[in-house]
């Protein structure tokens, strides 16, 4: 596993950069909206500044991502697939602000745009906790080294004294330690005995605190254990399937609340 402090802090500007542009996006979106149903009035304006932040920020940062993180993740096993799909999600994205440009009413170009940030939301739960988990756990793979000087993918960090925690533009020094890194941890049981496998996940998932959660990772579509799950930890466990097949399948299981 490569995680060094330098890779963890390349992650970790990687999952602060998604947050702001997946909030920034949302206030665009909302902005718009609020034209829509009279809040607020220039539809025209809210929309050209949607396109601008969009061609500025968010069609760049998928750009870099395919230049640099895309290309390693393939070459890791069970990667391409993901890949593959990530890159569809690409095109999606991408005719999705087409369809906002060329939008005939306020309501049309609304619609799209809803329907981006909720396509977009879940692409970046799937960069966070599948994309990066994997070059991080990849020991021939420097997140730090790969990330170097791509401000697209990382953005300003202001912790970081405004640098983007890249490595290569000095933001990074002076920082002794390597901030938390958001990623759910990946609880991978391919290579366990079959008749272990149970018996792990449900030790995970008893010492995950309330509102942790970790990624499974399984050679096949676990359903009869998530029903053990179900039936073990009752409205406490919510899971989201984050890659189905047909060689790996990945679901992130989060801890919620117990229930009174």
């Amino acid at each position: 596993m490569s995680q060094s402090d330098a890779d963890r802090r390349a992650a970790a500007a990687v999952v602060a950069h998604h947050t702001q542009l997946s909030t920034d996006l949302a206030g665009h979106v909302a902005a718009l909206r609020d034209v829509v149903t009279g809040r607020e009035a220039g539809s025209v304006w809210q929309r050209q500044a949607l396109l601008s932040w969009l061609r500025e920020e968010l069609v760049p940062h998928a750009t870099a991502e395919e230049a640099g993180l895309y290309p390693a993740a393939a070459a890791q096993p069970g990667g391409r697939l993901l890949v593959d799909g990530m890159l569809v999600e690409h095109q999606a994205i991408t005719a999705l602000v087409a369809e906002i440009e060329a939008a005939g009413t306020p309501v049309d170009a609304t619609a799209a745009a809803r329907a981006l940030a909720a396509l977009f939301e879940v692409h970046l739960a799937k960069e966070n906790n599948l994309i990066l988990p994997l070059l991080l756990d990849a020991p021939q793979v420097s997140l730090a080294d790969l990330l170097e000087g791509m401000h697209e993918m990382l953005g300003a960090d202001e912790t970081d004294g405004g640098g983007c925690g890249c490595g290569g533009c000095g933001c990074s020094q002076g920082s002794a330690d390597a901030p938390v890194l958001a990623v759910d941890a990946r609880l991978d049981v391919r290579s366990l005995p079959h008749a272990e496998r149970h018996a792990q996940v449900l030790a995970a998932i008893d010492a995950l605190p309330t509102d942790g959660a970790l990624v499974l990772v399984a050679p096949h579509a676990p359903r009869p254990l998530l029903a053990e799950i179900d039936a073990r930890y009752p409205g406490q466990i919510d899971t989201q399937w984050l890659q189905e097949g047909p060689d790996v399948w990945q679901i992130r299981l989060h801890r919620q609340p117990a229930t009174v």
